[in-house]
């Protein structure tokens, strides 16, 4: 089968007496997306980081396999975004985030907090289903 990257394959298995079934294939570019949101806190320090550099178009969030709970959050500075991210905006902060890793967060709040004496951002996100015990992976 010839897939592109952007497109998911789920087949008909059959375990035992069970039959586990889904949707066939659908493409992540047809997808409709509920979006992430980006808070006041979090569009102002996004804001103050592009400001910091005249290259740096915004942030990119993606996930990585990583950490105990199976996923962790990545985000870098965007000095040349790729064209497959989609592109969100508050205010004159911007994030973008690759297609690929929309399934997994989808519907994220992205938030700038204190924690104690550090700042950081912090991703509220509907999908995570759990999280390892020090807060650095997830898992949908």
């Amino acid at each position: 089968m010839g897939y592109t990257q952007s497109q998911w394959v789920i087949e008909k298995h059959k375990v035992g007496h069970m039959q586990q079934e889904s949707v066939g294939t659908f493409s992540l570019d047809e997808n409709v997306w509920q979006g992430v949101t980006i808070t006041d806190s979090a569009a102002a320090q996004i804001t103050r980081l592009m400001q910091q550099d005249p290259q740096v178009k915004g942030l990119q969030l993606g996930v990585k396999q990583s950490g105990c709970a199976g996923f962790a959050y990545v985000m870098d500075m965007a000095k040349e975004p790729a064209d497959d991210c989609l592109v969100f905006e508050q205010g004159s902060a911007r994030l973008y985030v690759p297609l690929k890793a929309m399934p997994f967060i989808d519907g994220t709040e992205v938030d700038y907090v204190r924690e104690g004496l550090n700042q950081i951002f912090k991703f509220n996100n509907p999908k995570a289903q759990h999280a390892c015990g020090c807060g650095e992976s997830f898992g949908v």
